[in-house]
């Protein structure tokens, strides 16, 4: 099949003793070597990424879905990781492909937040109840499908790191690129899901089985919180701000917060609000205006009335608020 791509390197003599270029298809394996190029930078970003900074939060944010295999000696960490990288590379790919229409807003993943939370807690109740070395049989088709279906539904609870990568396979605008910056992430954060499965099955075998099961409980209440706080289901009061009403605001992400976590703004005018990034951390991502955003950003609201406008990290963990006045 013949492409549009025209390349004159075949030369002819004419009749009339001029030469003359004839034109040669170029098919679109040229643009392959690209995309490669492309693919592989990102694959590699994505495990630097997973190593250096998604480990501690995508750990504090999915690991608690582990407890659901502690008690399953049959069901392999590995096979959780194996679910964890079909799951992120496929949203990976869709994301290349389809942009941010796949993405979950903000208010979705809050739902699924509180979703997991709740279950982690199921999973730590059983554990606590059991004690060690006490496994409880299960229907050997649940045994089969449980840890890769575990693993798989890490992508519904992302951390802040998680985030940055959705949309770093978003601006990649190419599904193979896509797919090969989540890959890379899943890469690099596999050896603490590993090292953390291997301690919690080793920890359920012994007497500390029920402190874990205490810890795991604490965990799956602190991930539903972030959810209701990421959803904004509970008003809370902002704090109080200093100075008049600036039509541009900044604000630093650090690891503790936003700094300042009270601006004053214009209302009924546009307002530019200037996230910068201080430190990394989960507060690298943040929601405002019910979508996503990566940082550092400019963040350009429509006119607003008086009141004030919540923000907050794409964990749900910290908050910001911006007084309109």
């Amino acid at each position: 099949m013949a492409s549009r791509y025209v390349a004159y390197t075949d030369v002819m003599e004419s009749g009339d003793g001029h030469e003359r270029q004839l034109p040669r298809p170029v098919h679109r394996r040229a643009l392959r070597p690209v995309l490669s190029a492309q693919a592989v930078a990102l694959l590699a970003g994505g495990v630097a990424a997973g190593l250096l900074a998604g480990t501690a939060t995508c750990t504090a944010a999915q690991g608690g879905l582990l407890m659901g295999l502690v008690d399953d000696r049959r069901a392999t960490v590995g096979w959780f990781l194996a679910g964890r990288l079909v799951s992120h590379t496929a949203v990976g790919a869709l994301l290349g492909l389809l942009g941010s229409a796949v993405s979950l807003p903000p208010q979705a993943r809050a739902v699924l937040l509180v979703t997991a939370g709740l279950t982690i807690v199921g999973f730590a109740v059983r554990l606590w109840r059991r004690g060690p070395d006490r496994c409880a049989p299960e229907p050997r088709t649940r045994r089969a499908y449980k840890a890769p279906l575990l693993g798989a539904a890490t992508i519904l609870v992302p951390c802040g790191v998680t985030l940055s990568m959705e949309m770093i396979a978003v601006s990649s605008g190419s599904p193979l690129a896509g797919a090969a910056a989540m890959a890379g992430f899943v890469l690099g954060t596999a050896p603490a899901f590993a090292l953390l499965g291997w301690v919690l099955r080793r920890v359920s075998r012994t007497r500390l089985a029920r402190l874990a099961g205490v810890v795991a409980i604490a965990a799956g209440l602190w991930t539903a919180a972030a959810g209701v706080s990421l959803g904004g289901w509970l008003t809370v009061p902002a704090p109080a701000s200093a100075g008049p009403p600036q039509p541009t605001v900044t604000v630093w992400a650090t690891r503790d917060g936003y700094r300042p976590s009270m601006v004053n703004a214009p209302a009924g005018v546009p307002v530019e609000v200037v996230f910068k990034v201080a430190e990394p951390g989960c507060t690298g991502t943040v929601s405002i205006d019910g979508r996503d955003v990566a940082l550092p950003a400019v963040v350009r609201l429509p006119p607003q009335p008086p009141g004030s406008l919540r923000y907050v990290c794409g964990m749900g963990m910290y908050a910001g608020f911006i007084m309109f006045s």
